[in-house]
């Protein structure tokens, strides 16, 4: 039965018949089987990017509760020079250490240089110049030598060898009899 545009009619005598989704199950299948590391894949990483956003709004909302347009202007320029004033100390700290450690620079280098300047002067003279170090090692020991010194026993006699065989007293190493076990 054809209408008068020549477009096919739907029969009134057939019931509509109603389409499961049981010709997915191939294609979805298939898929899988090719691609389904890449999904699970992507799937872990859309789950990963998800909870990264949604912790860092939690983290902006916590951060900035009041928005800037509600604020107090006067409030903001006494947070600003309150801050302007806690920078400007941190750097005045910092240059002064920066102007002590300088110094401390300068004055290393200047005892290098007047330790060598006494080294080439004694060696002109025809003095060791290892005397300066020689009494700076003296001075070390003898600071160390402060501390007295405990005679400790030693943990064997000079006469040990471990080899001998002796010397174990009673606890002595024999070796096994050779041969079967005499067990009957």
């Amino acid at each position: 039965m054809e209408a008068q545009d020549g477009a096919r009619v739907r029969n009134e005598e057939v019931p509509p018949q109603n389409q499961d989704l049981s010709f997915l199950l191939p294609a979805v299948t298939a898929f899988l089987s090719e691609y389904g590391w890449y999904a699970a894949f992507a799937c872990v990483g859309v789950y990963l990017l998800l909870q990264h956003l949604r912790k860092n709004r939690s983290t902006d909302s916590q951060s900035s509760p009041v928005s800037t347009s509600s604020q107090d202007p006067d409030s903001v320029v006494r947070r600003q020079a309150a801050l302007e004033a806690s920078r400007r100390r941190m750097q005045e700290e910092q240059d002064t250490r920066a102007a002590e450690l300088r110094e401390r620079q300068q004055r290393l280098e200047e005892d290098k240089r007047r330790q060598k300047i006494e080294m080439w002067d004694s060696m002109k003279e025809g003095k060791s110049y290892k005397g300066k170090a020689q009494q700076s090692t003296e001075e070390a020991t003898s600071s160390s030598s402060l501390r007295p010194k405990t005679d400790k026993k030693p943990l064997r006699n000079s006469g040990y060898s471990p080899l001998s065989g002796d010397g174990g007293g009673t606890c002595s190493w024999r070796p096994g009899r050779r041969g079967p076990s005499a067990g009957g």
